[in-house]
């Protein structure tokens, strides 16, 4: 096929993706913008986003307060990751690949492990929680199945996922690009029923507010779907905005990226939070059948569109980052067996729901690396790199730089534990001193960031002159 034939109309989008690592040659960059923003929205018109939302009623909020929270909160965080997306414009590399610049060619193997190993986990993590809910809301309409109907639809949704994934980025574009659009109908359908039907008590609290009053509450919310929620996607940034073509704007990357993580993500928190303020409960699937009643069944194919259209990424951004560590393989090759360890993690999860719930919990504390990880990063790219790298020195020793950049590790490290030492999380050895000295609070985020970026300027500042790329 021609470069003319793939940069007009996009004759064949779902063709096989065969790019590893390697930058993305001119050819293959031809996505658009507005194609950046369906992958984007897809992967956070989830089931979790809903749940989250609910989550700041049940933790003692009003559901005003929920709103402006998630708001406000998901104005920094997509921001955030909207700046991240120029990295793989930029260089047509990926983000994990991108980290060779920053820890150095060996020392970058860190953080690709740490996100591929959370990558898998978060497969099978997402698929759990839509078994959840797809069986209970069955139930609730009459249709009752055991376990074995839960590992069928789980084996249904993992094949389709997985089989996107192994296809890689031209199939997860075509595959957002048109199921979003009729995913955002049924959304909102939903709003205008949730509206008419819920009453919620937008004002008053339906929950009493649990230990640290309402500062736990809030600071606890904004973690888990406002500042947090954007931060938590930097590290899959620029495995898809490599594909954009160099010649796009680049105020229209950031905003198509940022707007694709922030309106799903808003719009569904506040549509769990005003369900959840109605007195209703947290229960994602009570919520469905009480409120929308025959709407349950397209409600139930939206839900079960989330998790393919959010693990599509995982499985795909895994691979990547495994390829980055080293391993030596075909992308496809290493997103099937990722594929085959998120199943065998599923297995577990559906055997055990009380460890799946656990892990779920241990999961929603990732912005303890992510945070000190991204400050690293945006030092290193924006001033040291002046956001230009050197995109060939990624792929080869240099014997006049270091295999491991150590101000850039150290300040990861010490970030980590300044991250952890103001997280008040779900799980309680994921609770900090500092978080416990200071009402219950959770500004791990902030802290990560604040810590790990400032000690990498101070520590690297002999390195940290900018260098123009070769």
């Amino acid at each position: 096929m021609s470069a003319e034939t793939i940069a007009s109309g996009h004759a064949e989008t779902a063709r096989f993706d065969a790019h590893g690592i390697e930058p993305i040659p001119e050819h293959g960059r031809d996505s658009t913008p507005l194609e950046q923003f369906w992958i984007w929205a897809g992967a956070n018109i989830a089931p979790i986003n809903w749940v989250l939302g609910a989550l700041g009623v049940t933790l003692g909020l009003t559901v005003v307060e929920t709103l402006v929270v998630v708001a406000v909160g998901n104005l920094f965080g997509c921001a955030a990751f909207g700046l991240f997306n120029l990295m793989g414009q930029r260089t047509g590399v990926n983000q994990m690949l991108l980290g060779r610049a920053t820890f150095g060619r060996h020392g970058a193997a860190v953080p690709g492990l740490i996100q591929g190993l959370l990558a898998m986990g978060w497969v099978g993590v997402n698929t759990w929680v839509v078994l959840d809910l797809v069986l209970g809301i069955l139930a609730r309409l009459g249709v009752h199945g055991g376990s074995g109907t839960k590992y069928l639809i789980g084996g249904l949704i993992m094949a389709a996922q997985l089989g996107l994934a192994l296809l890689g980025f031209y199939a997860i574009r075509t595959f957002e690009k048109y199921t979003v659009p009729l995913t955002v109908v049924v959304m909102a359908v939903m709003t205008v029923l949730a509206v008419a039907r819920a009453h919620p008590h937008w004002s008053t609290p339906t929950h009493p507010l649990g230990d640290g009053g309402k500062a736990t509450a809030i600071t606890q919310l904004l973690t888990a779907i406002g500042v947090g929620w954007g931060i938590s996607w930097l590290p899959y940034s620029g495995d898809y905005s490599r594909f954009v073509r160099r010649d796009t704007g680049e105020r229209a990357t950031v905003l198509a990226t940022a707007a694709g993580v922030y309106l799903p993500s808003v719009w569904l928190a506040a549509l769990g939070a005003v369900l959840a303020g109605s007195g209703g409960g947290g229960d994602p699937a009570d919520l469905v059948a009480r409120t929308f009643g025959v709407m349950a069944v397209p409600v139930l194919l939206l839900i079960m569109h989330g998790p393919i259209a959010t693990n599509i990424l995982n499985l795909y951004s895994c691979s990547l980052a495994a390829l980055t560590v080293g391993v030596r393989a075909a992308r496809w090759k290493v997103t099937l067996f990722a594929g085959v360890i998120a199943s065998a993690v599923l297995v577990v999860f559906i055997r055990s729901d009380s460890f799946a719930g656990a892990f779920d919990n241990w999961m929603s504390s990732i912005l303890v690396w992510i945070s000190p990880w991204a400050a690293v990063v945006v030092v290193d790219f924006f001033v040291r790199h002046r956001g230009r790298p050197d995109v060939a020195a990624l792929y080869h020793d240099d014997p006049g730089e270091p295999a491991f950049n150590r101000p850039a590790l150290v300040s990861l490290a010490l970030g980590i534990v300044a991250a952890w030492s103001w997280q008040y999380g779900l799980v309680p050895v994921m609770r900090g001193p500092l978080a416990r000295l200071l009402a219950h609070t959770d500004f791990s985020w902030l802290a990560g960031i604040v810590v790990a970026g400032g000690l990498y300027y101070a520590l690297g500042r002999r390195d940290l002159a900018p260098r123009p790329a070769r």
